[in-house]
């Protein structure tokens, strides 16, 4: 089939990767324009440009989808099938109805649950033990479209969105090479959502972000590894400074919620509403990551310290 790619971000590469390695005729690759990043606000190709160009495969970054530049494009491209994957654009119906096999889309969760832009992150906030990949027929709404494959992947103890990002884009490379084999062959039948059942996984904002330590320990470790190792999630010292959380463990121990109760082998064990976490790296305000026992011996924190 001829494959028009749609992607921008580091989870879309794995679709990607897999479709050349795989051999598949990617006859074009669409992703979001550069952005300028850092403090010197450096114009930066999104990582799915930077490999579809050193595989020499044609590359378009349209501002819009909804003009006729990019439907004339379209027509000139003539996809049988379009995959799309972190996109991050609303396709139209005039793209979503060209192609003769459809518009397959990659989506981070066990639809019909937490469809939307942050499937990963939310289902470690919430505490999920497991996640997965579906491949969909894309459809005029948000993750709505009917289902064509799933697989599920375990989210451990310790997983954190960095390493479910990359467990989910190893598994949706698979579960898309299958999908096309299958969809090509008409041996794939779609499966309607039930709207019922549908949850939404809402963007990260940055009052997602700060801890709350009221509540249990392991609601708060689940929020730590969720937003690991960005955007990061955050609480302040007693003087006001702004100290992002790293990474994190579950432990034992009893105090105030958000009371540093222990600075023990390296680690600044906080209490929580019920249990306590300990801290195992950090961000403080103005510097760069580190552990948090070279945060403790630079006499940044104190055991009754509380964290707000």
């Amino acid at each position: 089939m001829r494959i028009l790619f749609m992607g921008t971000p580091d989870f879309a590469l794995f679709s990607l990767r897999a479709l050349v390695e795989a051999g598949e005729d990617v006859v074009g690759v669409v992703t979001q324009p550069d952005k300028p990043k850092g403090r010197g606000y450096t114009l930066t190709p999104p990582p799915v440009k930077v490999y579809a160009e050193e595989k020499g495969l044609p590359v378009y970054q349209p501002k819009t989808l909804r003009d006729e530049a990019f439907a004339e494009l379209l027509r000139q491209i003539d996809p049988e099938v379009i995959v799309v994957v972190a996109f991050g654009k609303i396709l139209p119906a005039n793209v979503l109805d060209y192609p003769k096999y459809g518009c397959v889309n990659v989506h981070g969760s066990l639809l019909p649950a937490y469809r939307g832009a942050a499937p990963m992150q939310r289902a470690i906030i919430d505490g999920c033990a497991e996640t997965g990949i579906t491949t969909m027929f894309m459809a005029d709404g948000i993750d709505t479209g009917d289902m064509l494959l799933k697989k599920s992947v375990a989210i451990d103890l310790h997983d954190t969105f960095e390493t479910v990002h990359d467990k989910l884009g190893e598994c949706g490379a698979e579960l898309l090479l299958r999908t096309l084999a299958l969809l090509e062959a008409g041996e794939i039948t779609p499966e309607k959502q039930d709207d019922a059942l549908a949850t939404y996984a809402q963007k990260i904002e940055k009052e997602d972000c700060l801890l709350d330590f009221s509540r249990t320990a392991k609601e708060v470790h689940d929020r730590i590894r969720g937003l690991s190792p960005i955007p990061l999630s955050f609480t302040h010292t007693p003087d006001g400074r702004l100290l992002k959380v790293v990474s994190s463990d579950l432990c034992t121990g009893k105090g105030k919620p958000g009371e540093v109760i222990s600075l023990e082998n390296g680690r600044i064990t906080v209490a929580c509403g019920e249990g306590a976490v300990a801290l195992l790296s950090v961000l403080p305000e103005g510097k760069k990551r580190m552990s948090a026992a070279d945060f403790i011996n630079g006499r940044r924190i104190s055991v009754g310290d509380i964290l707000s």
